[in-house]
C-alpha cells in the first residue's frame, strides 16, 4: 500500500443515520476533523427537512457542535448527497439496500452495519491490523459494476478482541480461541436495554452477537488473495453477555498458540506492537493501539475506556492458561474504537493510501 506524505485537501463527508447514538458519535468526531468537513447529515424520512438540532435528541456528554446543529437533515438518498465519503450509522434493516445504492452512485461508504461485513469482496478493516485488505476494492468495483465502494468495520466486541489477538497471530499463530464478553448497554443503541432488565443483572444473550464475533475475528486476521478475503482457519468460540456498564466492552480470552510461547513472550509481543505502519500518525490513530496494564485488577471500563481518546484497547492479566496456552483481558470503547472512530480511522487510511479520488 502506497502512502502519501503530503497533507490532504479537506474533504466533504456525510453521515447517514446521523440522529442515532453512533451517528451522533460520528458528528462529534468529525466536527473539528483536520481532514474532513462534516457537510451533510441524513436520517429517516421523519427527520428529513428539519434542522439537525431539532431532529437529533442529543445524548452526548458535550454540547452538539454548532456546525452540525445548523445543518438540514437530508433523506438517505444518494441523489441528494454530494459528499464522496459517506459514513453509515444506519440500522441493518436500512443498510442492506441503502449502502449499495450509495456505492452504485459513486460514493465510498464506510459502514458500521453488519449487512456486508462477511462478503468476500468487502474489506472488513481495522486500520492497524489489516490495511492490505483494502486491496480487494478493485475486484469489488469490477464484480459489482459500481464506481463507489463499501468498506466495513466490525462488530464492537470483535474489534476489541482482534486488536490484542493481532500481535499474537503475527508472532505465534493461533489455533483456537475462547472469548467471553461483558458488553456495555450503549452497545444496544439508544435508549438501549430497559433499566429494570439490566440493573443488578447480567443478560447472557445478545442476539446474533456470538456468530458475528466468531466469524469477524477470523476475517480480520485472514488474508487478501485474488480479489477476495480468505478468513483465518483457527477456531473461535464466543460467549456474549450484556452487563450494567455504560461504555466499554470487556473481553476475556483464552488462546491456544500454533507455535510455542509462554505468557511472558505473549505479553512482550503485545507491549511491543504498534500496528501497521500505514495507520501510524493518522489524525484518529492513538499513539499506541494496545496499552498493556501491569495492575492485577485492570483493565476496567470505568478507568480505562477513554485511553487514547477512546481509540486504544487496554490489555491486562496476561497469564498462563491451564487448558490452552495463554489468557488475557481487554477493554475498549465500544462506540468510539468499536464503531464511529474505527470508520473515521479507516477513511483516513484510505485518504493516505490514495484510495479516495484526487489528493
Amino acid at each position: 500500500m502506497s502512502i502519501s506524505s503530503s497533507p490532504p485537501r479537506k474533504r466533504r463527508v456525510a453521515v447517514l443515520g446521523a440522529t442515532g447514538a453512533v451517528g451522533q458519535t460520528f458528528v462529534r468526531l468529525l466536527a473539528d476533523h483536520p481532514w474532513f468537513e462534516l457537510a451533510e447529515v441524513a436520517a429517516s424520512e421523519r427527520s428529513a427537512g428539519k434542522p439537525y438540532a431539532e431532529a437529533a435528541r442529543w445524548i452526548g456528554g458535550t454540547s452538539m457542535p454548532q456546525s452540525a446543529a445548523d445543518l438540514t437533515v437530508l433523506p438517505c438518498d444518494p441523489r441528494q448527497i454530494t459528499s464522496e465519503i459517506v459514513f453509515s450509522a444506519l440500522d441493518s434493516s436500512a443498510a442492506g439496500e441503502a449502502e449499495p445504492a450509495f456505492a452504485r452512485a459513486g460514493h465510498v461508504v464506510l459502514t458500521n452495519a453488519k449487512n456486508h461485513r462477511m462478503a468476500p469482496d468487502v474489506p472488513l478493516v481495522i486500520a492497524e491490523v489489516n490495511p492490505d485488505h483494502l486491496g480487494v476494492l478493485d475486484a469489488q468495483r469490477r464484480g459489482r459494476r459500481w464506481s463507489g465502494a463499501i468498506v466495513a468495520n466490525g462488530n464492537c466486541a470483535s474489534i476489541v478482541a482482534t486488536l490484542p489477538l493481532a500481535p499474537i497471530q503475527q508472532r505465534f499463530g493461533i489455533e483456537q480461541i475462547v472469548i467471553a464478553t461483558m458488553q456495555a448497554v450503549s452497545g444496544a443503541g439508544y435508549p438501549g436495554v430497559p433499566s429494570l432488565d439490566i440493573l443488578g443483572n447480567v443478560i447472557p444473550y445478545i442476539a446474533d452477537e456470538e456468530p458475528k464475533i466468531e466469524s469477524e475475528v477470523q476475517k480480520f486476521l485472514g488474508t487478501a488473495e485474488d480479489g477476495a478475503i480468505r478468513s483465518a482457519e483457527f477456531t473461535v468460540s464466543a460467549h456474549a453477555n450484556r452487563v450494567p456498564v455504560e461504555y466499554g466492552h470487556t473481553v476475556c480470552m483464552s488462546v491456544r498458540l500454533r507455535e510455542r510461547g509462554d505468557a511472558a513472550a505473549v505479553q512482550q509481543a503485545i507491549a511491543e506492537w504498534r500496528g501497521a505502519e500505514a495507520a501510524r500518525g493518522l489524525p484518529s490513530a492513538p499513539g499506541c493501539p494496545l496499552v498493556l496494564s501491569s495492575n492485577p485488577d485492570r483493565p476496567q471500563p470505568r478507568r480505562d475506556v477513554e485511553t487514547g481518546r477512546g481509540m486504544s484497547v487496554v490489555v491486562g492479566r496476561v497469564r498462563a492458561d491451564p487448558v490452552f496456552d495463554v489468557k488475557l483481558v481487554a477493554v475498549g470503547h465500544n462506540v468510539i474504537r468499536g464503531a464511529a472512530g474505527a470508520s473515521v480511522l479507516n477513511a483516513e487510511l484510505m485518504v493516505r493510501a490514495g484510495l479516495l479520488g484526487g489528493s
